[in-house]
């Protein structure tokens, strides 16, 4: 089989593992960059000469100005909320890439907004803890057929077009939820406005992608969320709205799948979950508000506290084979730096039963209880290695048991949010 020059990064846990610095890292190398799932729901910090930079839907190779980087057909776009993102980058980062936009991209519009807010509220004591950007009912809208795509709001006829489906938008949140709907003239005008913005950036993504990777350009994908938040392989129902494992890169950027030739899994050295579900693994103590204090735990675009807790190698062997993973890239092993002890979730018990992949429903997932390993912990302050020699044994140990039980090998660890503070182990990509 013919080897192309692409690359997919995936989160391989619950989101919030660091994808965002390693597509910055890679970026360095790479021609293009393609996000193929998720909206601005996603927040992806990345740290480079002492400065902090946030990206929601663009991706992050952004910041990078030899890199095109492009929002696939997978994805679904806030025009408004893209724009502002866009526009402060401009304004703070002078040296910045190309940005493109899939033509098929779905639209998130302001009822989106309104129903996500609504359901999220109905749900009650039940909520699956939503951003409440518009994502899952833009999604409801694409899989439904009532969605508007970018491509759609250029066409002659498209105000006819779009006042059909809100004011169907409009009897439903009323019906359902005694909502009022936002004014249609307001939404289309300011639609309008936002989409003049970037008209000139709208392309057919699959085809403009299949013509760069046969010329040879190196191609990075990259994900949003986590393996264990797809909406089919995830802990469902508390998922996300797309599927953001590394098997949607297809169809999520219009390209045939033989065009993927590597995916390397991007894992924190321990667990975080932001919202409701099964933790198997969660710390509960003041060992596990170290980690988030020392970790910076706290979502980049809402502030929310993550959850915390040990490594889950049973949640990530299952997302290694979701997802196909090559290798994992292993980030924040810093903030494990010293523990005295150091747990690894080996398997679970439910009602007496050993478990060695997550179950389907959300029931069983909360009943499940994390069996561990134990292995000594470091307390050397590791920031500043630059090789995987120079770590303490007892880290180079916990890396060598990650590897072991899921029967992978780690391509490399990063000690720090900075491009700098980045060990490989082998040539990825």
């Amino acid at each position: 089989m013919k080897k192309y020059n692409t690359l997919v990064v995936v989160g391989s846990q619950w989101g919030d593992e660091g994808k965002g610095k390693i597509t910055d890292y890679f970026s360095q190398i790479t021609n293009l960059v393609v996000r193929y799932s998720g909206g601005d729901n996603a927040g992806h910090q990345i740290n480079f000469n002492g400065e902090k930079h946030k990206v929601r839907i663009i991706p992050s190779g952004i910041f990078n100005r030899n890199v095109v980087n492009i929002i696939g057909n997978g994805c679904v776009v806030n025009l408004e909320q893209l724009n502002e993102e866009f526009d402060m980058i401009k304004k703070t980062f002078i040296n910045h890439g190309t940005l493109l936009i899939s033509n098929r991209a779905q639209l998130v519009l302001p009822y989106h907004i309104q129903i996500d807010e609504a359901q999220e509220l109905a749900r009650g004591k039940n909520k699956i803890g939503t951003t409440k950007r518009g994502i899952g009912p833009a999604y409801q809208d694409k899989v439904s057929r009532s969605g508007i795509r970018v491509g759609d709001v250029g066409l002659p006829n498209f105000k006819e077009k779009f006042k059909k489906v809100w004011e169907y938008q409009k009897v439903f949140l009323k019906k359902m939820f005694d909502v009022e709907i936002v004014d249609f003239d307001h939404t289309y005008n300011s639609l309008i406005e936002n989409y003049k913005k970037i008209k000139e950036q709208v392309i057919d993504c699959g085809e403009y992608l299949e013509s760069a990777i046969k010329e040879g350009k190196k191609v990075l994908f990259e994900g949003a969320q986590g393996a264990m938040l797809d909406i089919d392989h995830g802990t469902y129902p508390f998922v996300t709205s797309s599927n953001c494992s590394a098997s949607n890169v297809a169809l999520g950027s219009g390209i045939s799948f033989k065009y993927i030739d590597s995916v390397l899994g991007v894992v924190k050295a321990y667990s975080t979950r932001v919202g409701a579900g099964g933790f198997p693994a969660e710390l509960l103590d003041e060992i596990g508000d170290g980690i988030r204090q020392r970790g910076n735990e706290y979502g980049s675009n809402t502030k929310r506290p993550r959850r915390v807790g040990w490594i889950d190698l049973v949640a990530l062997r299952y997302a290694i084979r979701s997802s196909a993973i090559d290798k994992i890239f292993i980030t924040l092993l810093d903030v494990l730096s010293g523990l005295d002890e150091i747990k690894l979730c080996t398997s679970y018990k439910m009602e007496d039963k050993s478990i060695s992949s997550p179950p389907p429903t959300a029931e069983e997932f909360e009943k499940c209880e994390a069996v561990y390993l134990s292995t000594p912990g470091w307390k050397e302050d590791i920031t500043n290695v630059k090789s995987f020699s120079e770590l303490p044994d007892a880290a180079k140990n916990y890396l060598k048991l990650i590897e072991k039980f899921c029967e992978i090998n780690v391509a490399g660890f990063s000690v720090g949010p900075d491009r700098k503070q980045t060990v490989l182990l082998e040539e990825i990509f």
